[in-house]
C-alpha cells in the first residue's frame, strides 16, 4: 500500500522568515523520519508529500495514494488543520485522523467547549472575546484564565494568563487580540491537578491508553502549562502516569469528550480539576504531536506498554477500517478526471 505523508516542517517555515513561536506547532525532521520509518516497518510504501501547496501541485499532476497519513497543522485561519483533509476528500483519497468539520471545530476552543457542554460534560464557564468591547459582558468570578482561541503548544499562554481583576483582564486580552489576530478564550481558572489523556481509535471503539499528570517544577512558569514550559519541558516539567480515582475520572471525562466531538483514530484531551478535585474538559488535540520521545501521546503510549510502531499501527488500522466502509459505499460512483484530462484553463485554475 502506498501511503503519502503530509506535514509541515518547521525548518522550512523558519527558512522563509517565520518566527519560533509562529512555527511552534510544526514538526522537526526527526519526527517525520520516525513516522516514515514506523510506516515502513508496518510494510507500507511511503511517499513524503509535505505541506498543502505540495499536495495541491501533486494532485493537479494526477498523483494519488491509497492512504495519506496527515499530521499537517496548517499556517493560518480556523480551517488551517482542515485544508488537507478537505482536498483529500475532494479527490476521494482516504486519510488518517479527523475530518475537516471536526478539525475546524476543535481548533476553536470556544466551539469545542460548547459541544462538550451541550453533551452534559464538565467544562469551566467561559466567554469568547472577539474585541475589547466584549469585555464589558464578561460576568465570571475571578481568577480567570485567558488564551488565544485557536492556538496550540501553549502559544499565548504565560504566567500573565491567570487574571485576578478587571484591569488585568483588559490588559491581557488587548495584548492577545493584537498579537494573534484572533478571539481570546476567557474561562474560570481551575486550581486543581492537570492531566492529559491519550486516546486511540474511533467512536465506541476508542480507548484511553493512559492518563498523565503534568507537574510544574520549581523552575517552571507558575500557574500554567505555558509556551515556555512546553518548549523547555525537560527542565521545567515532570510527567507522571497516574491511576488514582481522580485520574480515572479525568480519563472517563476525556473519553466521553473525545466521542462527543467525533474525533477519529487518535488524539489527546487536556483535563484540569477544580478546587474540589472534579475534572473538567479544557481542550482537545485531534492532531496530537507524534515525536517518539517528546510528544505527550507517544509518551503516554510508551508508559502504557505500546511501542511507537504499535501506536502507529493502531492509528493506521483505525483509519483503514473507517475508509474501507467509505470506499465500499462510494463504489460505482463517477471519479474525478485526472489533471491531464482537464482543459488547460481548468488545470491553470487548479494550481
Amino acid at each position: 500500500m502506498k501511503v503519502g505523508i503530509t506535514c509541515d516542517l518547521r525548518d522550512e517555515y523558519l527558512a522563509l522568515g517565520f518566527g519560533e513561536e509562529e512555527t511552534a506547532e510544526f514538526d522537526r525532521l526527526e519526527t517525520v523520519e520516525a513516522i516514515e520509518s514506523a510506516l515502513q516497518a508496518l510494510g507500507l510504501e511511503t511517499d513524503r508529500i509535505g505541506h498543502v501547496w505540495n499536495l495541491v501541485q501533486r494532485l493537479a499532476r494526477g498523483e494519488r495514494w491509497e492512504l495519506v497519513f496527515n499530521f499537517a497543522e496548517g499556517l493560518a485561519g480556523f480551517g488551517r488543520e482542515a485544508q488537507i483533509p478537505a482536498l483529500l476528500e475532494a479527490y476521494a483519497i482516504p486519510y488518517t485522523f479527523s475530518d475537516p468539520m471536526i478539525l475546524s471545530l476543535t481548533l476553536h476552543k470556544g466551539m469545542a467547549k460548547r459541544v462538550v457542554r451541550d453533551a452534559g460534560l464538565a467544562t469551566p464557564r467561559f466567554a469568547v472575546i472577539e474585541s475589547e468591547a466584549d469585555l464589558t459582558g464578561v460576568n465570571l468570578p475571578y481568577p480567570l484564565f485567558a488564551k488565544p482561541v485557536a492556538e496550540g503548544t501553549g502559544k499565548g499562554i504565560s504566567s500573565a494568563s491567570k487574571i485576578r481583576n478587571r484591569a488585568q483582564l483588559k490588559s491581557v486580552c488587548r495584548d492577545l487580540l493584537q498579537r494573534f489576530g484572533q478571539p481570546v478564550l476567557v474561562e474560570t481558572y481551575l486550581p486543581g491537578r492537570e492531566f492529559t489523556v491519550g486516546i486511540l481509535g474511533t467512536g465506541r471503539e476508542a480507548v484511553a491508553v493512559g492518563t498523565m499528570e503534568i507537574l510544574l517544577g520549581g523552575t517552571a512558569e507558575p500557574g500554567a502549562y505555558s509556551y515556555l514550559n512546553k518548549e523547555e519541558s525537560e527542565e521545567r516539567v515532570e510527567y507522571r502516569l497516574v491511576l488514582d480515582p481522580e485520574a480515572k475520572r479525568a480519563e472517563e471525562l476525556a473519553l466521553a469528550s473525545y466521542r462527543a466531538l467525533n474525533i477519529r483514530d487518535a488524539g489527546r484531551v487536556d483535563i484540569r480539576s477544580d478546587a474540589q478535585g472534579r475534572p473538567n474538559f479544557i481542550e482537545v488535540n485531534p492532531l496530537a504531536g507524534l515525536h517518539p520521545q517528546h510528544s505527550d501521546l507517544p509518551m503516554l503510549c510508551q508508559m502504557a506498554g505500546l511501542t511507537f510502531v504499535e501506536m502507529m499501527d493502531s492509528i493506521v488500522q483505525s483509519a483503514l477500517k473507517r475508509t474501507s466502509r467509505l470506499l465500499a459505499a462510494s463504489a460505482g460512483r463517477p471519479t474525478l478526471p485526472e489533471a491531464r484530462d482537464l482543459p488547460a484553463e481548468s488545470l491553470a485554475a487548479s494550481v
